[in-house]
Parts: structure tokens; sequence; C-alpha cells
């Protein structure tokens, strides 16, 4: 009986023991459960925080570009000087590929805030390019064109956050078709030709269209792969996804402003 009873014992301890470390070990699972949740919380909060600067920074790009085009466009020396100087002119081309080229090429070697003073740079220099815009077509089609545009991006941007579908392929069809606008562009500089003229322009519009919704794709699964926390490198790379929307909208602004003002 003695025997039997220290058996008994030794079983209720034993249980007593298992039950113990079944607990700690379920305490440690909730507990790393809890951590991956919170960790996965924090993950997405970084990457919409990322996101929400890729088209904050965007907008105030677009803004300055405006604002400096509206400017300059009301000081009609100013105007004079740079259409009548093709040093000038070409000189401000030459700046404004310098500082994409240089941004695109050297961002990681850049500080964020010398990155950004280079954007803003590049899209004040945009806007006094453009200003002719306003002396050359009326405030109406400027307008129409902007929501035109602004109404197009919005839903190609959407078309490529929410595709399932891979874009990368149409991606790279879509810039040999813009390496080739740009040279059928350079072409009709010396070939003015008013039909081929309209034919790049129709094509460039299709262009822009669809690297919005690539583009927009290519961002987003860049921040989730690198933005898992907001840093100055993820900082960084969310301003080069700004310069790339900006710069879609910019060239299907331009290319549909020649549809909508054909008889401005």
């Amino acid at each position: 009986m003695e025997t039997q009873k220290k058996d008994l014992e030794n079983l209720a301890r034993i249980q007593s023991q298992l039950a113990r470390e079944d607990s700690r070990d379920l305490n440690y699972y909730e507990r790393d459960r809890a951590a991956d949740a919170a960790a996965t919380r924090s993950e997405a909060s970084v990457f919409s925080a990322l996101m929400r600067n890729v088209y904050i920074w965007m907008t105030l790009g677009l803004g300055m570009t405006a604002l400096t085009a509206y400017y300059v466009s009301t000081r009609l020396d100013w105007v004079g000087a740079i259409m009548s100087n093709s040093a000038l002119l070409w000189g401000l081309f030459i700046a404004e590929i310098a500082l994409v080229v240089i941004l695109s090429a050297c961002i990681h070697r850049l500080s964020f805030v010398v990155a950004g003073v280079m954007f803003a740079a590049y899209a004040i220099l945009n806007g006094v390019t453009l200003s002719f815009i306003f002396l050359a077509y009326a405030q109406s089609t400027l307008a129409m064109t902007f929501f035109a545009t602004a109404g197009t991006f919005g839903a190609m941007s959407l078309v490529g956050w929410f595709s399932k579908k891979d874009l990368s392929g149409m991606g790279r069809v879509l810039y040999m078709l813009l390496f080739g606008l740009i040279i059928g562009s350079i072409v009709n500089i010396f070939w003015a030709n008013s039909t081929f003229d309209w034919i790049l322009t129709y094509a460039g519009v299709a262009i822009f269209v669809g690297l919005t919704a690539y583009d927009t794709q290519k961002i987003k699964e860049m921040m989730r792969e690198y933005g898992s926390e907001r840093n100055e490198s993820t900082m960084k790379l969310a301003l080069m996804g700004s310069l790339t929307l900006y710069l879609d909208f910019i060239n299907l602004f331009l290319h549909l402003l020649r549809i909508f003002g054909r008889n401005d």
C-alpha cells in the first residue's frame, strides 16, 4: 500500500509538472503570436505611411511646377528671354535631365535632405520650362486637361494598386515603346510631319496611361519588400517613387493637352 501511495504521489507530481510546462509553452506561444501580430501591424503601418508620402510628395512636386509655371508666365520679359535664348533654354533642359539622372543613379549615396532638395529643384525648373503653356493655351483648356489627367492617372493608379496580375512584362514593353517615342520625337523635330506628330501624341497618351499602372504596382511591391521600417533609406525610395509618378503625370498631361488644345 505504501508503495502504491508513493507511486500515486509521484504520478500526481509529474502530471502537475507537465501541466505547468504546457501552460508555460502556451504562454510562450501566445506571446510569440502577439509579437508577430504586433510586428505585422507595425510593418503595415510603415508601409501605409511610406505610400502616403509617395503621393503627398508627388502632389507637392506638381504644385511647385504649376505655381512656378504660372508665376513665370506672368513675367513676359522672363518668358521672352527664355524663348529667345536657345542656349538658356537648352541649359534648362539639360539641368532637368541631369537632376533626374543624378537622383536615379546616386539616390543611395545622397542624404534624404539633399535628394528632396534636388526633387524640388527639378519640379521648379520644370515649371520654368512649362510656363509657355499658360500663354499658348486657354485657361479653360488647361483646367479641362488637368482634370482629365487627374482622373485618368487616378484610375490607372488604382488598376496598378489592386491588379493581381504581374505587370512587369507590360512595363518592359512600355519602356521600349517610350524609348521609340523619344527617338520619334527627335526625328520629327527635323522632319516636321504633322501626321506623324499626332501619331506620336496618341501613342504617348497610351504609353503613359500604361506606365502609370505599372509604376504604381512596382512602387507598391518595392515598398512592401523594403519598407519594413521608416528610415532614411526607405524615405529615399518613397521619394524616387514620387518622382516616377510625377513624371508619368506630367507627360500624360502634356500629351493630353496637345489633343484638347489643338484648336487653341
